[in-house]
């Protein structure tokens, strides 16, 4: 028999003696997560697992807290953790296009930075003092002097020669030539020497050829002691620039002692001073402008080579990084090389590199939303190459795409040493763990975030922490005890149910807030009970518009619902429309036709392809349940017709099967179901009725049409047994079926409803397989009996006219 249900199954209150704070401003602010230990076990559990692939995935249905969790416990963990080293990019000698990456112990990497350039400062300084000394002077004399004697001493002796044998050196275009002379000293013109005899012409020519290749070796001498003398005075040089840069290279090699790669980089740093000294000395010269019209600045050496990039600056972390990147494009996560525009064409260098956040979180915490990633084009990929590789890459990635492919720096990849947390919602986790086998291998801890937690005395403290510690922070009113009870209870309503409590915590505190604007407009100085309940129906009156509209239309009469009188194969159903941002019940007509024939029952909604897989499934089950109840001896041959009136969109879920059923059987018996009556449930095969979803706002929207059309005390809804759990009803829906005006059944099988929907017992079947007569499935039987019979009736006689 159906139960009726008192004003105690309809809401669970919560007392508020249990509290013993007169205000939420006694409590401590709390700290931690509330009813998430499945949650905190596994991210506990990832944060301190080193090993590679175990990453976090955290999902969790939005506002369940995962972001400010995974905040908050990443700062603690990382407060306990050594802080990772500096990361600086050098220019790389050996491979220009290859900048080399660098590490140092934290906070050295701008040290370092500041060290290079006071060492260039220097050696800017000192570099043209000693160039300008008088050792250095005197030293390049000596040289030059020694090379200029020499070169005196060897023009002298050939110059010597050749004059005695009537010859002199000239000097032209083309180098040093002997030319004869006459007896007054001047050259011989080519028609004086043509009017020579030829003996004489012989002569000449053969001691002019002597003369000549002496001359040439006396060149080639001269020129090998310019050889020698550059390579004296760049001896010099090195020698007089490494007794400035020497001592100033092993200051800094001593101050960075152990770090091999950044010794050896000091290395290259000195030999590439002392083959390019000339870049420290004084410039004088201007370069002319490539166009005429532009204005060139003064051209100075490029000393950008002796820079120092620091990428990654850990001097002010007290422990690991934790970086929670909100926008994960490609270069945001791995870093970009820059470009500056110089006459119209893009230059860039190693300075230009900037890190991105993997490399700043690099030896801690990488914390990124799951669909933020994905919709960034490379991102996703790129991170798992990164993962599984251990080591940061700085690329252009659309070089690959480019028809032209350009010159690019090539940065050395850095190892990697991050815990990546992805925080998105279960769909897409499981998208992911299905699809793509490398994520299995990556993230291979789930931190499951739950909607609800259990209703304990426990929580329900929590709960009232929370509230605290939410006004604290906002600096809104503090809550009295009544306020802290009501926020629970609607925190049982979100969670649908009256044992539990929802852990959507940016819902309660929505409340919270909106409870301290009512509670402040009214001048009142503490949250109260009744503050609580004004912005629940602030919020409500907000959002429900459309709904009212549907009760209107049903009020009038065009759509037509009925709540009073009796009607054959006519039922109210209910259903939830979910608006997303507001969810509430409406009820609906469903008829059912019962006609001769063999059709079986027929689902109108399929027919017209606007029914659902599982409502199909359900008119199957239903008419399972038909066979199993009054086809054991006999079969059943009908024709039936089952829809949902005035609707025009899908229809989807198992909800009203039960109330599809009741239609049937009225219509099959004739027997009429009382209008004033909505039912909502599902069934199975055998008739035992099944729980449903979205119990609360199904009894509220028939509850709201009733009191539209005025309550008389007959109105009612039946609901599952199972669902009473769940119920957790508005104040008024409450108080009226505590006046009487209102009633709420619940039951467990089919035929407890049937009395109370048509009036007569449902009747049980007897040992002889028949019911007892003048009960409903009584007539039913009776009804499929006639229908079969008529069937046979007319096939027979079609049978005679055909032997006719």
């Amino acid at each position: 028999m159906a139960r009726k249900l008192s004003p105690d199954d309809l809401y669970r209150s919560c007392d508020p003696k249990i509290f013993t704070f007169k205000t939420t401003e006694e409590l401590p602010p709390f700290e931690g997560t509330i009813g998430q230990q499945r949650a905190l076990h596994a991210i506990d559990f990832g944060l301190s697992l080193q090993s590679k692939g175990f990453n976090i995935y955290v999902l969790g249905e939005p506002g369940t807290g995962k972001t400010s969790t995974i905040r908050a416990l990443i700062k603690k963990k990382a407060e306990t953790e050594p802080v990772p080293p500096d990361w600086v990019y050098v220019y790389n000698f050996k491979d220009p296009d290859s900048p080399m990456a660098i590490s140092l112990e934290p906070g050295r990497g701008i040290e370092f930075k500041k060290d290079m350039e006071e060492l260039l400062h220097s050696l800017k300084v000192e570099i043209p003092k000693v160039f300008e000394s008088k050792e250095y002077e005197k030293q390049k004399q000596k040289i030059l002097e020694e090379f200029q004697k020499r070169q005196k001493d060897l023009f002298s002796a050939i110059e010597e020669e050749a004059e005695s044998k009537g010859f002199t050196i000239r000097r032209s275009m083309g180098g040093f030539f002997i030319v004869p002379v006459k007896k007054t000293g001047e050259p011989l013109t080519e028609e004086e020497f043509q009017s020579l005899d030829e003996e004489t012409k012989k002569k000449i020519e053969q001691i002019g050829k002597q003369l000549q290749e002496k001359l040439d070796d006396v060149v080639r001498a001269l020129k090998a002691g310019e050889k020698l003398v550059k390579e004296l005075l760049k001896k010099l040089e090195r020698e007089v620039a490494l007794s400035v840069l020497g001592s100033l290279i092993d200051e800094l090699k001593n101050k960075y002692a152990g770090n091999e790669k950044l010794i050896n980089y000091l290395e290259e740093v000195k030999e590439d001073i002392l083959n390019n000294i000339d870049d420290f000395k004084a410039q004088t010269e201007e370069s002319s402008p490539p166009l005429p019209f532009m204005k060139m600045p003064k051209q100075e050496a490029n000393f950008a080579r002796y820079s120092v990039n620091v990428i990654v600056n850990n001097a002010n972390l007290k422990g690991a990084p934790c970086i929670f990147e909100s926008n994960p494009t490609y270069y945001n996560l791995f870093g970009r090389i820059e470009h500056k525009f110089q006459y119209g064409v893009a230059v860039t260098d190693f300075t230009m590199i900037k890190a991105g956040a993997l490399h700043r979180a690099n030896g801690g915490y990488l914390v990124v939303n799951a669909l933020d990633l994905l919709r960034n084009l490379f991102s996703y990929d790129a991170l798992k190459r990164a993962l599984r590789n251990r080591e940061v890459k700085i690329e252009d990635i659309w070089e690959q795409y480019r028809l032209v492919t350009t010159a690019m720096l090539k940065p050395e990849p850095i190892p990697l040493d991050v815990k990546v947390i992805l925080i998105g919602n279960p769909f897409i986790y499981y998208l992911l763990y299905n699809l793509d086998e490398e994520y299995k291998e990556l993230f291979k801890v789930k931190a499951d975030f739950d909607n609800m937690m259990d209703r304990n005395e426990e929580n329900v403290l929590n709960y009232a922490s929370f509230v605290a510690t939410k006004s604290k922070e906002e600096g809104l009113l503090p809550f009295d005890s009544s306020g802290v009870a009501k926020v629970v209870e609607f925190g049982s309503r979100l969670a649908e149910h009256q044992g539990k409590l929802s852990s959507r915590f940016s819902d309660i505190s929505d409340l919270i807030r909106e409870s301290h604007y009512w509670a402040k407009k009214e001048g009142a100085k503490i949250v109260s009970d009744k503050h609580v309940k004004k912005a629940i129906n602030e919020k409500i009156y907000r959002h429900n518009r459309i709904e009212e509209k549907l009760q209107e239309l049903m009020a009038e009469g065009t759509l037509i619902v009925e709540t009073s009188g009796e009607k054959v194969g006519q039922i109210n159903g209910l259903a939830v429309l979910d608006l997303g941002d507001y969810s509430f019940g409406k009820p609906s007509r469903i008829t059912a036709t019962v006609y001769t024939g063999k059709a079986g029952v027929v689902n109108i909604e399929r027919e017209s392809k606007l029914s659902g897989k599982i409502h199909e499934k359900a008119i199957l089950i239903l008419s399972n349940y038909l066979g199993r109840m009054y086809a054991r001896n006999k079969p059943i041959s009908l024709s039936a017709s089952i829809t949902f009136e005035q609707l025009y969109g899908m229809i989807e879920g198992d909800s009203a099967t039960c109330a599809e059923l009741y239609a049937l059987l009225s219509a099959i018996s004739g027997v009429p179901i009382k209008q004033n009556f909505a039912i909502t449930g599902s069934m199975d095969q055998n008739g035992n009725v099944q729980p449903i979803g979205g119990v609360n706002e199904k009894v509220e929207g028939f509850y709201y049409l009733c009191k539209l059309r005025g309550l008389d005390g007959s109105h009612g809804v039946i609901i599952p047994e199972r669902n009473v759990k769940n119920l957790m009803l508005r104040e008024e829906v409450v108080e009226a079926v505590k006046e009487g005006k209102f009633h709420i059944y619940a039951i467990n099988r089919i035929e407890e409803g049937i009395e109370l929907l048509m009036g007569i017992p449902a009747g049980e079947l007897q040992p002889d397989g028949s019911y007892p007569e003048g009960t409903f499935n009584y007539l039913v039987e009776k009804r499929l009996t006639e229908i079969r019979e008529a069937l046979k009736e007319k096939k027979d006689k079609e049978g005679e006219e055909n032997k006719k």
